[in-house]
């Protein structure tokens, strides 16, 4: 991949640490995360009836020449949404984005350019990613928003706060990496089930849930089922083969190696909330604890017997923390 080179103003004051450090090399340092963040997508399976979120409309915002795809669900605060690794708009499970909505907040996901139903060049350069995000907000003309995203998704997100922090009110981080060099990396096992083409509920209970508990077993299979349950406009799968080539075949320390980012959110004063499970496989939860004391806005929540899909094994619970602390936090 190659580095951006059209983003290149310095980051707001509130991201500085010492002396300015410019967004181009903060999209520079975070190159290598999101090309090796290891949340790979399923491809989808034969599919059933679905409701709520999972019936939302497809509707594109154009900027850039290009197209962003793009549903909003829900009315009130707008939270906008990063998806994991290969993730498309239809690889949301549903009842978490409709639990959201009944919080009070306007859900917005995407597809990136040139994945699921945008168009325009695909790429996991960070630059473009962080683009896709603000080109989105923007276009929508949403201001205070919440930016959101679930493993890469969350890579994104930091990247975002360190570059725009002015402009939102609150990051929520979903089962993602911190920066820098990791205490306890992801498991080899998770980038070999991902390599797998076809879509299956033991691979995806392998990957995102805990299958040694009867409970969360259980949850992964009401996800699975919800997700594949949309049958008209589903995004198209990324393409596996070419989503492969993006990233190693094994775990990557540190997944996120970026200092700047790192620094910048030892300084900003936007308040952020990571939610994950015991049991991720994929970016475990205990490289965030190990970063205790050093992110003072950062609050954690960690949820029992669960996975890399923790907000989809527990939707409700999940939405309820991520409302109570936006409604009870805010910038110093």
């Amino acid at each position: 991949m190659t580095s951006p080179t059209s983003i290149n103003d310095t980051l707001p004051s509130d991201a500085r640490s010492g002396a300015p450090t410019s967004r181009r090399q903060v999209l520079v340092s975070g190159a290598t995360a999101l090309a090796t963040a290891s949340a790979l997508s399923l491809s989808t399976p034969a599919v059933a009836q679905g409701g709520g979120a999972a019936a939302a409309a497809t509707r594109f915002v154009d900027a850039a020449g290009r197209k962003l795809a793009y549903r909003s669900v829900g009315k009130g605060k707008p939270i906008v949404l990063a998806h994991r690794f290969r993730g498309v708009l239809d690889l949301w499970d549903p009842a978490f984005i409709d639990a959201l909505a009944a919080q009070g907040f306007q859900v917005i996901t995407f597809d990136h350019s040139g994945l699921g139903q945008s168009t325009g060049n695909k790429s996991y350069d960070p630059g473009a990613l962080v683009k896709d995000a603000k080109d989105l907000i923007d276009g929508l003309g949403l201001r205070e928003v919440v930016i959101g995203g679930w493993s890469f998704g969350g890579i994104v997100a930091q990247i975002y706060v360190a570059m725009f922090g002015a402009s939102v009110s609150h990051a929520v981080l979903i089962s993602t990496t911190p920066p820098g060099k990791l205490v306890k990396p992801g498991e080899q096992l998770f980038y070999d089930l991902a390599a797998q083409e076809t879509a299956t509920l033991e691979q995806y209970t392998t990957m995102f849930f805990e299958p040694r508990d009867a409970s969360s077993r259980a949850a992964s299979q009401r996800s699975f089922e919800r997700i594949f349950a949309r049958k008209n406009d589903r995004s198209p799968d990324v393409p596996l083969e070419w989503a492969l080539a993006q990233v190693p075949r094994s775990p990557p320390n540190p997944m996120f190696p970026s200092q700047e980012v790192l620094q910048a959110l030892k300084n900003t004063n936007v308040p952020m909330l990571h939610i994950g499970g015991d049991h991720d496989i994929s970016v475990p939860v205990e490289n965030w604890y190990a970063l205790g004391g050093q992110l003072p806005t950062m609050s954690l929540v960690t949820y029992p017997r669960a996975g890399h899909a923790a907000h989809f094994q527990y939707p409700e619970l999940a939405a309820a923390q991520i409302a109570a602390f936006i409604a009870n936090t805010r910038k110093a």
